[in-house]
């Protein structure tokens, strides 16, 4: 079981990275509020894993998304403590999608994940590292919010390969609360299979080392199994599972 003070440590890292428009505290939850498409960056995810389904504070927290003109929507574990929150939010028509693991490693295990020369670190984004994100194969639109988001960040390193004038894969460590966090890992669709992305993580995995960071997390989806793959030779195990809670 993991510790509660890790379990906050990593949501409040989590939230701080995607950088969310405004965000907001109550009864043990923490309140992502952002017009984007980060589903991280506009639910709300409780910062233990033993909170009761108290129907006030449920209240509270749609009430804080609707000041906002905003669905409410919740990403919420599936740890069985949680099981009193989970049915009160099917008693409010809620349903749940989109599976998705948080994974936690050693930085030092994920700067080994690559033998091949380690990205380079920006410490702002550029317009080629930018251009990844919207590249073919990628919603633009999502694409563009990520951009603006993962830009906010707090602290964060920019890890890029390059190939001439061409930014070929990229990706962004966040730096908070104990802990460096990994997002935003993009590959141009001609490249892939060429461990590009190892190489990504292992220039962010160099760039957390440089400030004394130990530890690292990242989320993925459940059914993504070639970057599970990836993450697993890069030394990530499963620490928790989340559903995202929303109504349709």
């Amino acid at each position: 079981m993991i510790a509660p003070d890790v379990i906050e440590a990593i949501e409040r890292a989590t939230v701080a990275a995607v950088a969310p428009r405004s965000t907001v505290e109550f009864g043990g939850w923490l309140i992502a509020i952002d017009p984007g498409t980060i589903r991280r960056a506009a639910s709300a995810a409780p910062l233990r894993h033993d909170l009761p389904g108290d129907p006030a504070t449920l209240d509270a927290i749609e009430a804080a998304f609707a000041v906002h003109g905003m669905a409410p929507a919740f990403r919420l574990c599936d740890d069985p403590r949680l099981d009193g929150v989970r049915a009160e939010l099917i008693r409010r028509g809620y349903g749940f999608q989109q599976p998705t693991l948080v994974e936690i490693a050693d930085v030092a295990d994920m700067r080994r994940v690559s033998a091949a020369e380690p990205a380079a670190v920006l410490a702002k984004p550029d317009d080629g590292w930018a251009a990844v994100f919207t590249g073919e194969g990628f919603d633009p639109v999502d694409g563009a919010n990520r951009v603006a988001a993962l830009s906010r960040s707090p602290d964060a390193a920019y890890g890029a390969v390059r190939e001439g004038d061409l930014t070929l894969a990229v990706g962004v460590a966040a730096f908070g609360h104990g802990w460096a966090s990994v997002h935003g890992m993009r590959t141009d669709r001609s490249r892939r299979g060429e461990g590009l992305a190892g190489r990504v993580l292992a220039g962010l995995a160099q760039a957390a080392a440089e400030r004394g960071i130990e530890r690292v997390f990242l989320q993925v989806e459940e059914g993504n199994a070639p970057a599970r793959a990836l993450y697993a030779r890069a030394g990530f195990t499963p620490a928790w599972r989340y559903f995202y809670w929303s109504r349709s």
